[in-house]
């Protein structure tokens, strides 16, 4: 038997709108959790006064998550469907959180984009929105959940889905190749079974959807590898273990390998996913490897790794070509806010504004404006203010999105179109 495809999807959307719900719900329903874990959860949920979170739980296992009743940091979770095995990422809503959802959102190929009946969008469904399509997320399935809170009425589905078409089809998106889903994941309706309270509902499931909307990207094996760290741990008897997802080429074991830019070298001792041994990982793959000679001072969250003989190389400037989201006031030659690049956070300078373009088109509005705003899309020349590994999107995409973040807001996004090294 072959193994099936492998597929990183991201749940994103509003705080409180019900991402890590749906999640407890889909892996507790593919009995990909098992039924006495589910009873622990139910009881510690009775536990903490929050009766509906115990299918949150599920994903949140930060102690501070459960008792706050937010998604803090990112979680990886698996499951399988008909076609496909996939590692369900969930990001947090909170706003003081989105930085760690642009993590998630790097990672994946797909997202489930999570919006509450009742509330409608809100700020940080915008926001999501906003930053899939610019750090690559072509696929997507919308969740209208919490219909049992609206007695699942079809007119409320209605109204949430002609808003949010309204704002996917602003950014980019073609609405019509998207499912939206009326759901409670609470209540278990649409996620892997059909509801029979939404009988006027006659479109797919959510498990449905994600075998028949979702395909599978060819994986850039051939390029060359580049792993961006997300972490690194100490594990007695190991040693340090760094973890994060290959994005291009393959790593095997024996590899001579560096990690840029702390420029630190070793041999690949060992690699695994969700604790199976791997002789080798594919781009996709979010592993934990150990390399010979590497202790985790030696390392750091952003460096990237590749092979010795074509290593990743820091720059000395790049050429981006970003939106501006959100800024309070105006941006300007000189402005130096955080880049969140991968797993990257590096303060860059903006030292040119090339050209104002226009944001549908890309074509030339303005040359060499004194200034851009809230709307605006630029090329702009950027300066890091330490070493950054990124590339070029026609070299390896995967590295050339980011977001960047000041004032605890993300205010802009963007990919890098070249790059000085």
């Amino acid at each position: 038997m072959t193994a099936k495809p492998h597929i990183n999807i991201i749940t994103e959307g509003h705080v409180d709108h019900g991402k890590s719900t749906l999640i407890g719900r889909l892996l507790f329903d593919t009995k990909s959790i098992k039924e006495s874990d589910m009873r622990k959860l139910e009881q510690e949920a009775k536990e903490k006064k929050k009766e509906t979170f115990e299918f949150a739980f599920v994903m949140d296992t930060l102690d501070e998550e459960r008792k706050r009743g937010l998604t803090i940091d990112i979680c990886h979770k698996k499951f399988e469907s008909k076609k496909y095995f996939f590692t369900i990422i969930d990001c947090p809503g909170h706003k003081d959180f989105i930085k760690n959802m642009i993590t998630g959102a790097s990672q994946a190929d797909a997202a489930i984009l999570v919006l509450s009946a009742k509330d409608g969008i809100q700020e940080q469904t915008k926001e999501h929105v906003y930053l899939s399509k610019v750090l690559g997320i072509e696929q997507l399935i919308i969740i209208i959940n919490k219909m049992d809170t609206v007695n699942y009425d079809q007119k409320v589905f209605e109204n949430v889905k002609q808003a949010l078409s309204k704002l996917l089809m602003g950014v980019g998106y073609k609405v019509d190749k998207i499912p939206f889903i009326p759901a409670s994941a609470w209540k278990g309706d649409n996620i892997v079974n059909r509801s029979d309270k939404l009988s006027w509902y006659k479109g797919p499931t959510l498990l449905e959807a994600l075998d028949d909307n979702i395909e599978v990207k060819e994986k850039p094996v051939g390029k060359p590898l580049r792993v961006p760290i997300q972490d690194v741990y100490s594990i007695t008897g190991v040693g340090s273990v760094s973890v994060g997802e290959v994005k291009s080429g393959i790593m095997k074991v024996g590899d001579s390998v560096v990690f840029m830019p702390s420029n630190v070298k070793g041999e690949v001792k060992s690699i695994e996913m969700h604790h199976q041994s791997m002789e080798q990982a594919m781009p996709g793959d979010n592993i934990g490897f150990n390399v010979r000679g590497v202790g985790k001072k030696d390392i750091h969250k952003g460096d990237v790794l590749g092979t010795v003989s074509n290593p990743p190389k820091p720059v000395k400037e790049f050429t981006a070509q970003i939106i501006v989201l959100q800024h309070p006031t105006v941006i300007t030659k000189g402005y130096s806010p955080v880049f969140h690049c991968h797993t990257a956070q590096v303060s860059c300078k903006i030292e040119e504004i090339i050209a104002k373009l226009d944001p549908k088109t890309g074509g030339v509005l303005e040359e060499n404006p004194d200034f851009i705003k809230t709307g605006d899309a630029a090329r702009v020349k950027v300066i890091p203010t330490k070493p950054l590994v990124v590339e070029k999107q026609s070299d390896i995409p995967e590295l050339a999105r980011f977001a960047i973040r000041d004032m605890g807001m993300t205010v802009a996004a963007g990919m890098i179109l070249d790059v000085v090294v």
